[in-house]
């Protein structure tokens, strides 16, 4: 059986989508069978991030509802074999799902995967609770500002409320000049419960935009820093 991991964040803008789409792909470099599940309905942008916004036909929704069936929704990614994609609905969800749902769904998954790589919605709307349904493991994107680190902390009640106890973090876009001139909350200034869960951290990088742009996620390109940081962050990712 594979694992379930539900990447958020509790606040926009922190790059968890881009992390979910490089954790994705990494792993499957790393000879892993993985499907990325976009369950940011409405908003969705993971598509966008693989470069597969042209290949949608069915989405998660479609595949909750009984419309389609699993693998119809299924997108393989033909730059990272052993990677797939279920796109977001592009119409937020008006009610209709439970987290049960999610769990049969990822529950099914995981039969065929290795790992389960679910982008969920920033904050904790009812979008979190749906993700997080077939949840085995959370990993929340946060960056070095207080309000990132605030409302990190609020979703990560909400986990432990869910009985979502492991819980990981990595902490994304740290510029490295501004930590050194104090603009910038350091390592050391993050809560305990943080630094002891943190599993990755990633520094500005401007090959991230234009990866992103590109529609390819940054670590099809070997010997970058990108590449070599999301190599050692699967690999703790595969270790937990």
């Amino acid at each position: 059986m594979g694992k379930t991991i539900v990447i958020c964040s509790g606040k926009g803008g922190t790059g968890k989508t881009m992390f979910a789409a490089n954790l994705g792909a990494m792993l499957a470099k790393r000879e892993n069978r993985v499907c990325l599940i976009d369950m940011d309905t409405g908003l969705r942008n993971l598509d966008l991030y693989l470069g597969l916004e042209n290949n949608v036909v069915y989405d998660v929704s479609d595949v909750l509802s009984g419309v389609c069936r699993i693998k119809q929704a299924l997108i393989k990614h033909k730059s990272f074999p052993g990677l797939y994609f279920m796109a977001a609905s592009p119409k937020p969800d008006e009610g209709e799902f439970t987290p049960l749902h999610m769990q049969v769904l990822c529950s099914k998954l995981s039969k065929k995967f290795d790992y389960v790589i679910v982008d969920c919605p920033a904050g904790l709307d009812d979008g979190l609770q749906i993700a997080t349904g077939g949840a085995d493991q959370v990993i929340m994107v946060i960056t070095p500002e207080y309000s990132s680190i605030r409302d990190a902390e609020a979703v990560t009640a909400n986990l432990m409320d869910q009985r979502i106890s492991k819980i990981h973090y990595v902490l994304n876009k740290v510029n490295v000049d501004l930590v050194k001139l104090g603009y910038e909350l350091s390592l050391e200034e993050m809560p305990e419960v943080i630094r002891r869960r943190l599993i990755g951290i990633v520094k500005e990088d401007v090959n991230i935009h234009i990866s992103t742009n590109l529609g390819m996620p940054a670590v099809f390109q070997p010997d970058t820093y990108i590449y070599h940081n999301f190599y050692k962050i699967a690999g703790r990712v595969m270790g937990l």
